[in-house]
């Protein structure tokens, strides 16, 4: 899945050894580093031939009215997409006035290192120029975790076997509105870069053409430079500041040029052989939904004093501490496969880079790497992230959570505009509003309010937190059940009465509006059930809470009961002929895509096919209810799991890169060990490997997060249905060992599992808490206790069923419709006319023909 000569095998470190600008895009996201606010791609520092030169500050967008060409009421109106913000990278180096560019240069070494373990970029080349003198040229970068609004970078050029004037531009550019003219693109670029334009997907960013950037206040004082600027439309507010040193025993001296888009410092050196030239260019980033931008350079010019007084191998030390923590929370290591190891410590990074310091912010679905899916946040962070955040680091997923909350007075005027009550949260958005122009794959995914429920009760669950959830958290259980209660509706049959959910769209997309979406029933009755539970608990004991709750919605009195009578007689749909759960009342009515047979080149599915084509076909983009299979599994029974997964498997096309985590965890509960692992690699690879061929837009961040779910939830086996914390471990046959840590209401446990037991010790904690209290656990219904000063050592007689090879299609041939209809897996083709001998007709529940 990876060129391991190119980038070889490192336990801590993503290497590549050997220059390409084949693959540009790709290794500017792979390479990317990012704190959550500021994210920088891995451009190369000279600023020129690049697929997407980004610089990337969550929630910084611009909008744009969505012209539909067909308008209806309650369509989104308002657009919202990432833009770019200045880039501070560009350093560009000449020697002997010739420039470097690194597609024509003669490179005679190069490596380029992403350092997990210190949360830095660094580069090393050696040129040769073409006069003939090698150049060596080593840089680094820093997006600071600790200063949100800090990076600096650092240059290093030494002449080795001969004297020559060296020139570094050390630039803060507008590329927003100036790609064109600071930019470049070689030829191949061009040339791909026009296919893509040509090719409809829906992954990527819009592009505006009209001018978004501004510009405020700059200037420049010394070797400090200040560009600030307003959103067109947004009205949001950026400023970049820079700081430069110069250190070296060469002559020098130093050039200014500032305009509203572009800044320059021009270091201009005569340099002598052997004697290195270090640039260190510190920057700062603020931003602000409405703050003038003078303020915002006032506050950069803050940042650059702080770093000048501490200095910046102070800020290098401070990075490393920080990650020695991060590691100490987050990490997983897997025995004996280091090449595994690699992609899971590159995964993990990749999420402390898109949520660590978010602060508020959500976590876009490319975090801070690229422009794909325009910066939205979606249900991503609920269901794929937050449980890393929870168990790892709580602070960052109350930090994610409290970005619904504050999106709130929004989700309840969309409920409204779709004549719901309570609150109905945007499908993908940056700020707050719906932003999804497509409402059958869009707004229709009213699934999203039980996402965002989910994560907060897990949240809680997983911390103790009971503070968030009192004060925001209950508004929007209460408001999401709300919306349950009037989007469903009552139907009595035979005395029974059931609550049903129509209209709706569940996280597979090849599936839209449909009637009782089993996820989305399934997870409502989750958010009802939890909304009632959280009121009553909250009445019983904290009184006082409970008052400001019901002031601060309105609370009635019946309405829990109302909500605990929907969830009981919620409607699950089930099938007694197929002995499986639909994914919707009229799913098992479709044709059966035969996706064995589909060629690779129509592949994925949207992309080659028309909507209407593909929802005529039972086929998945994801899996919907492998999903709730695992998210509700204690609904579930082992062989309704093993059931729906056997039939769901072939029909699950994986063209969304959510799938394969959630496939990996269920195929190692029923017993698909070895498919476990291969779905398992395909999500640890998805970007590394560019297996979907878009990571060219971003790191895919749900995915990464749907890893350490993978390790934890699929192979560790861990669950916390109803807040207790069970394992059923699945370790692979070729691991010898699987160790994790997990933060477990205000405890933090070091799990280490092995075939013949598994091992959880309490870490100590803090004086004057409970992070010393015994940790009450199951494994495989059996009770265990670990403490502080006994370990918990749980013997294990296997790793759980073994079932040989995957599902097929096979079975459908011998699987009849409850009308008698059989199942015909085919691939859509142009159709050529029928000719219609005979009627087939239902005779006794199986077709004939008369």
């Amino acid at each position: 899945m990876i060129d391991r000569e190119r980038f070889p095998v490192d336990p801590w470190r993503l290497i590549e050894t050997r220059y390409s600008g084949e693959d540009a895009g790709v290794t500017e996201t792979i390479f990317s580093v990012g704190n959550g606010y500021l994210g920088f791609r891995g451009n190369h520092p000279e600023g020129r031939h690049a697929h997407e030169h980004g610089t990337f500050i969550n929630g910084f967008h611009e909008t744009w009215p969505i012209r539909h060409a067909e308008q209806a009421y309650g369509f989104a109106e308002i657009g919202q997409t990432i833009i770019n913000a200045p880039d501070s990278k560009v350093m560009r180096v000449y020697v002997d006035d010739e420039p470097l560019s690194l597609d024509i240069a003669e490179i005679r070494e190069y490596e380029r290192v992403l350092d997990m373990r210190e949360g830095v970029y660094r580069r090393r080349l050696l040129w040769r120029t073409p006069a003939g003198k090698d150049v060596l040229i080593e840089d680094d970068r820093v997006v600071s975790f600790e200063e949100r609004h800090l990076a600096v970078m650092r240059m290093t050029i030494t002449v080795l076997d001969d004297d020559a004037p060296v020139t570094i531009s050390s630039q803060l550019v507008n590329r927003q509105d100036g790609e064109n003219v600071y930019g470049g693109t070689p030829a191949v670029l061009a040339q791909k870069a026009a296919a893509r334009s040509a090719t409809f997907d829906p992954r990527k960013a819009e592009k505006i053409g009209e001018r978004v950037l501004m510009p405020q206040e700059y200037w420049q004082d010394d070797l400090r430079s200040a560009l600030s600027y307003k959103v067109t439309e947004s009205g949001m507010t950026i400023a970049v500041g820079s700081d430069h040193r110069i250190d070296t025993e060469n002559d020098y001296d130093v050039r200014h040029l500032v305009d509203p888009d572009i800044a320059k410092h021009v270091f201009r050196v005569q340099a002598k052989a052997g004697v290195p030239t270090t640039i260190t260019k510190v920057v700062s980033y603020h931003t602000s939904r409405g703050v003038p931008a003078r303020e915002l350079v006032d506050r950069c010019r803050r940042t650059l004093d702080r770093v000048a007084v501490i200095g910046v191998e102070e800020i290098h030390r401070r990075q490393r501490e920080w990650m020695d923590d991060f590691w100490s929370r987050a990490d997983i290591r897997i025995s004996g496969q280091d090449g595994l190891q690699q992609a899971t410590r590159w995964c993990l990074f990749q999420l402390a880079q898109a949520a660590a310091r978010a602060d508020g912010f959500g976590v876009p679905a490319k975090g801070v790497t690229g422009s794909g899916y325009s910066g939205h946040y979606f249900w991503d962070t609920e269901i794929y992230v937050l449980p890393f955040l929870a168990y790892t680091n709580p602070l960052w997923a109350r930090n994610a959570l409290r970005m619904r909350t504050m999106m709130l007075p929004a989700a309840r005027r969309r409920a409204a505009q779709l004549n719901e009550a309570g609150a109905l949260f945007p499908w993908r958005t940056i700020n707050g509003e719906e932003a999804s122009a497509y409402y059958a794959a869009g707004t229709a995914q009213y699934h999203i309010n039980a996402d965002v429920s989910y994560a907060i009760v897990k949240y809680v669950r997983a911390t103790g937190d009971r503070d968030f959830l009192e004060r925001e958290g209950a508004d929007v259980l209460v408001e999401t059940a709300r919306l349950w209660a009037t989007l469903g509706f009552w139907r009595s049959y035979d005395g029974i009465e059931s609550f049903h959910i129509h209209g709706v769209t569940g996280p597979d997309e090849y599936t839209t509006v449909v009637n009782d979406n089993l996820f989305t029933n399934v997870m409502a009755r989750f958010n009802l059930r939890a909304a009632a539970r959280v009121v009553r608990d909250m009445a019983e004991g904290n009184p006082g809470a409970f008052r400001r709750l019901s002031d601060r919605v309105s609370l009635d009195a019946s309405e829990p009961e109302a909500w605990e009578r929907a969830a009981d007689a919620m409607h699950i749909p089930y099938s007694e002929s197929f002995g499986i759960h639909p994914q919707d009342s009229l799913f098992l009515e479709r044709e059966v895509w035969d996706l064995e047979h589909t060629p690779d080149d129509q592949r994925p599915l949207l992309l080659h096919f028309h909507p209407l084509v593909i929802y005529r076909f039972q086929v998945l983009k994801q899996a919907d209810v492998v999903l709730a299979l695992f998210l509700q599994g204690n609904h579930f029974t082992a062989e309704e799991k093993r059931a729906d997964f056997d039939y769901y498997d072939p029909l699950t096309t994986g063209d969304s890169t959510l799938s394969a985590v959630v496939q990996s965890i269920l195929a190692a509960e029923v017993g698909y060990q070895d498919l476990a692992h291969d779905y398992f690699e395909e999500a640890l690879f998805v970007d590394l490997g560019d297996l979907h061929h878009n990571a060219a837009d971003g790191v895919h961040v749900a995915s990464a997060g749907g890893v350490w779910t993978a390790l934890v939830s699929g192979f560790g086996g861990m669950r916390d249905h109803l807040g207790e914390l069970t394992f059923d471990p699945r370790l692979p046959e070729e691991w010898p060992e699987l160790a994790y840590t997990l933060q477990w209401q205000g405890r933090a446990l070091d799990v280490v599992l092995r075939r013949d037991e598994m091992r959880v010790s309490v870490r100590p904690g803090e004086a004057g808490d409970d992070a010393a209290a015994p940790v009450p656990f199951e494994v495989r219904g059996k009770a265990y206790i670990a403490t502080v000063e006994q370990p918990a050592v749980v013997p294990l007689a296997d790793q759980g069923p073994v079932l040989p090879g995957r599902p097929t299609l096979k079975p459908f041939s011998e699987m009849r419709r409850d009308d008698g209809t059989m199942l015909e897996p085919t691939v859509p083709t142009t159709a050529s006319i029928p000719v219609t001998t005979s009627i087939p007709v239902i005779h006794d529940g199986h077709p004939a023909h008369d």
